[in-house]
């Protein structure tokens, strides 16, 4: 009977608990799907958050001190020192007051503050500190390029001095290797690089200008390779104006050239028996004016050119017109 109401009563606890476990489940389901009822705002949205937030996953990773560290943490201050490494790394470079440079064996000594004269300039961005620049056995700053116009750069930082005038072309294209832009802008004013602006006008008007240049180098080539000779010559067409002349017409040119409609200006079209041809433009400058353009290309190039006139075309077109085009023999020297 102890037993039975032991039993019982354990079984009534019970009982009493399992009711007991019942409500304290339903007031935690209470408490974790609807806020009280006396909560604020503030509780309740802070329940709602907790409750659809995902809970992290660690992994505990134990090191050779026997530490523990979870794998976020690690990956978190590996991502801390990333940053340290990389600015250790790209420490600015220090440079004394004086520099000692060696520019392509040739050397030179200015300060600091020359070098920065101009920003956005190559040797501002070299002296910056952010690039690391070599030196040579005896320590000073190298830069590989010809020295021969490199005091004309420094003399520019430094006081604002042009270089002569036999010397702007080549000190203009160290300025562009630098990207001196104010050295740039103040040599594209004076000669010769003013006259060259004037020049280079002309010649865009002068159709296939460059490659009438290059036809004249390869057909020279070629003649001088096949009879294996020291000079090449060339006959060269070089007319300023379309229709051709002749010289009982001469005195009425102006008034025949634009009477003509296109279909008779047709009649007159034709190639000369020539190598190559200039031809026509209209521009104040004149067929010698042209020829100098010609030869004096043709030097840039490392070509000797001399030229003199044969004659004239005396192809026959219609009538009692016949072309007078000018014909030029070019004479070209390879050694």
């Amino acid at each position: 009977m102890q037993q039975n109401g032991s039993s019982g009563s354990n079984g009534g606890s019970n009982g009493c608990n399992g009711g007991g476990g019942g409500r304290e489940r339903d007031h935690r389901q209470a408490l974790s799907f609807s806020p009280l009822p006396g909560a604020t705002t503030q509780v309740r949205r802070f329940l709602q958050e907790r409750r659809t937030l995902p809970l992290p996953r660690v992994m505990v990773v134990f090191s050779a001190a026997g530490d523990a560290m979870s794998s976020s943490d690690s990956a978190a201050e590996e991502d801390l020192r990333k940053p340290l490494r990389s600015s250790l790394n790209t420490a600015e470079q220090e440079f004394p007051e004086v520099i000692s440079l060696n520019v392509g064996g040739t050397y030179f000594t200015t300060r600091l503050s020359t070098l920065r004269r101009y920003e956005d300039t190559m040797l501002a961005a070299m002296f910056s500190g952010r690039h690391y620049i070599p030196r040579d056995a005896e320590g000073r700053y190298f830069i590989d390029r010809d020295g021969t116009y490199f005091a004309d750069i420094l003399n520019f930082l430094r006081e604002g001095e042009l270089p002569h005038r036999d010397r702007v072309r080549a000190v203009h294209r160290e300025a562009q290797y630098y990207s001196l832009g104010p050295l740039l802008d103040s040599l594209e004013d004076t000669q010769p690089l003013t006259g060259e602006k004037v020049r280079q006008a002309f010649l865009d008007l002068m159709p296939y200008y460059r490659d009438n240049l290059e036809r004249i180098m390869e057909i020279a080539k070629l003649r001088a390779i096949q009879k294996k000779a020291r000079f090449a010559k060339l006959k060269i067409c070089v007319y300023k104006e379309e229709m051709p002349i002749t010289p009982y017409e001469r005195p009425l040119f102006n008034s025949l050239r634009f009477e003509r409609s296109d279909s008779e200006a047709k009649l007159f079209e034709h190639h000369c028996e020539v190598d190559v041809s200039f031809g026509p433009w209209e521009a104040v400058a004149d067929v010698y004016d042209l020829l100098h353009c010609i030869v004096s290309d043709l030097a840039e190039r490392g070509i000797t050119a001399e030229q003199q006139c044969i004659g004239v075309c005396d192809k026959h077109l219609i009538n009692h017109y016949y072309c007078k085009r000018p014909i030029y023999e070019f004479k070209i020297t390879w050694w």
